[in-house]
């Protein structure tokens, strides 16, 4: 029995299955640590509630929501991930699907889930617009994101940062950023730090129809971020539809997109929009 005994690690590492690779392509950089979780923990307070999770990945999150008390629906976009999650024990009580969160059919979730992850830079920014125009299923959402879409998400007017990212989230949700992660609490590391930022999302100033509208303006102000705003819009409304907008909400002629606030674009926008009486639906 002792022979055998000293034979045991030996070929349970043999029969042990190994971690899947890291796949660059999309853009995996999993956490080290859970406990640099805690500033999700604490905004998100999950015990009790459902949380999508986007990207488990290696599951150092998932396992904290399943400590703080949530019920994980965890939404991997990489099969071999989804699986070694499943295979482990403290994660079983985490429902895993293999799926593109970009697809996800937030409108048929039920209300009161929060949503949680840590997203790669690539899809990032659309997955967060896609999200925010739900704000009636999802009170709360908190993302682990690249340090720059951070700065881009709480930028004010004047920042350097500030863009039509910006208004566009601060019209539907609160930015907080919660804490800073250096890059070397990622494996592999990153090139750059990341954050956790926490969104408290609301209803839009405008209604559901007009956003997608509004947020064509915010873009076409933004397009070209060293014109003045009277040649942005005259792209799209002419110069002089564009300069008696400018009048009407009071603006300086020479006035950029950066410097105006979110009530600044839509005063602009409604005023650009009443001449017209025709409201055209974009993206939000």
């Amino acid at each position: 029995m002792a022979r055998w005994r000293a034979l045991l690690p030996g070929c349970q590492k043999a029969i042990s299955m190994p971690q899947p690779q890291l796949k660059k392509r999309l853009g995996q950089h999993h956490l080290r640590q859970g406990s640099l979780c805690l500033p999700l923990i604490d905004f998100l307070d999950p015990a009790g509630s459902k949380v999508v999770e986007i990207g488990p990945g290696g599951g150092v999150l998932t396992a904290e929501l399943l400590t703080a008390g949530a019920t994980v629906l965890a939404w991997e976009l990489d099969h071999e991930w989804a699986f070694a999650l499943r295979r482990r024990p403290r994660l079983r009580q985490a429902a895993v699907v293999v799926g593109d969160a970009l697809d996800m059919p937030w409108a048929l979730l039920p209300a009161g889930t929060l949503v949680a992850g840590n997203l790669p830079y690539q899809v990032s920014t659309v997955l967060i617009g896609q999200l925010l125009p739900h704000w009636q299923v999802i009170p709360k959402a908190c993302f682990l994101v690249q340090w720059e879409v951070a700065e881009r998400l709480r930028a004010s007017p004047g920042d350097r940062a500030y863009g039509a990212l910006s208004v566009l989230t601060s019209a539907r949700a609160r930015v907080t950023v919660l804490s800073r992660v250096a890059r070397e609490a990622f494996y592999p590391p990153p090139k750059v730090d990341g954050a956790f930022v926490g969104l408290t999302l609301g209803e839009p100033p405008l209604p559901e129809a007009e956003m997608g509208a509004f947020a064509d303006t915010v873009r076409l102000a933004f397009a070209q971020r060293r014109k003045m705003l009277r040649n942005s819009l005259a792209g799209r409304w002419g110069r002089a539809a564009a300069m008696e907008a400018i009048s009407i909400v009071g603006l300086d002629p020479k006035s950029r997109a950066e410097e105006l606030s979110l009530n600044d674009f839509l005063a602009l926008h409604e005023a650009l929009w009443s001449s017209s009486g025709d409201l055209v639906s974009g993206g939000a």
